[in-house]
């Protein structure tokens, strides 16, 4: 299963749909959702979220082994620093490999301040490279203390992510060298709005591939997506959300539409979205879809691409 994925992530078309677990104990209505849409025969893969924006949510490695038994994909589970020390993040990955939840997302997590939980304290021992090392230690049969373990674990296939814009677009090779001299054979870009700039990561990700590392180690660039169907969405993610570039002719082509109606501004952003997935799909077919659990968005996106 993860030795197929990771070979369409090399070699051939490979789409991951993102999941978001609800502040809820039951996951299964959206693996229903996700049924009846035939969600699963449109994506390579799925992706579990760790309670983004450190807001409570259902546990994202019992969501992926509940996705992977359902569905027979595999399944990318995110795990934050935010959350977990050394000892929890080995525990959980230990766990993890039994059941076969073995592709790693590896998050430093949104801060704690921001949480939904009363005088949260953020663990943050190290930002998401520490949770790299530890899957190489794993994948070495040793713990990151250098013990060996009883059993050497089944292979880990660790992931990462990297901002989609930078006004020094160098800082993003750094960090993409970074996590790619950590181990990382995935690294997922925040979304991008512009062909531009995906030719742009593109470029950073090869030139980090040739200058960081004598292990023969490289990584592919997977580029996210989020449809924009509304003007005060384009507006949020330009204006707060850093390392995201949304161009100002989406936002006036949003507000136009906007004053003309909500049909007319979900039509323009699905618009806009849609074209931009196909050409992002011709340019690098490596994309990972967020839409925030919307997954009627999701179907209609990729039912429109991929037929």
């Amino acid at each position: 299963m993860f030795d197929e994925l990771i070979n369409k992530l090399k070699n051939d078309t490979y789409i991951t749909l993102e999941t978001t677990p609800g502040h809820s104990p039951i996951f299964s209505p959206i693996i229903e959702t996700i049924a009846e849409l035939g969600l699963d025969k449109l994506v390579d893969a799925f992706t579990t979220t760790d309670n983004p924006l450190a807001k409570l949510k259902y546990n994202s490695l019992f969501a992926a082994k509940m996705l992977q038994e359902r569905f027979n994909k595999p399944v990318i589970a995110t795990m934050s620093m935010r959350d977990r020390n050394k000892i929890a993040l080995q525990s959980d990955l230990l766990g993890a490999n039994e059941v076969d939840v073995r592709a790693i997302l590896a998050l430093t997590g949104d801060p704690a301040s921001i949480s939904d939980q009363p005088h949260t304290k953020g663990v943050f021992e190290a930002d998401s490279t520490l949770l790299l090392e530890i899957i190489s230690c794993f994948n070495s049969g040793i713990d990151y203390a250098g013990k060996p373990l009883t059993q050497k674990p089944k292979e880990i296939y660790p992931f990462a992510v990297v901002n989609s814009y930078a006004k020094n677009p160098k800082t993003l090779q750094k960090k993409m060298q970074k996590k790619i001299k950590h181990g990382a054979l995935g690294i997922i870009t925040q979304p991008v709005y512009d062909l531009q700039n995906a030719k742009l990561l593109l470029e950073l990700k090869e030139a980090a591939n040739e200058e960081c590392c004598n292990e023969n180690k490289s990584a592919e660039l997977i580029l996210g997506i989020f449809p924009i169907t509304k003007l005060r969405t384009a507006q949020f993610l330009s204006a707060h959300v850093p390392g995201i570039d949304v161009p100002d002719a989406w936002i006036e082509a949003l507000r136009d539409a906007h004053e003309k109606g909500a049909e007319e501004e979900y039509r323009v952003g699905f618009e806009l979205s849609k074209n931009l997935f196909l050409e992002l799909k011709a340019l690098h077919p490596k994309i990972h879809l967020m839409t925030a659990n919307q997954f009627g968005l999701a179907k209609n996106i990729l039912t429109d691409v991929t037929h």
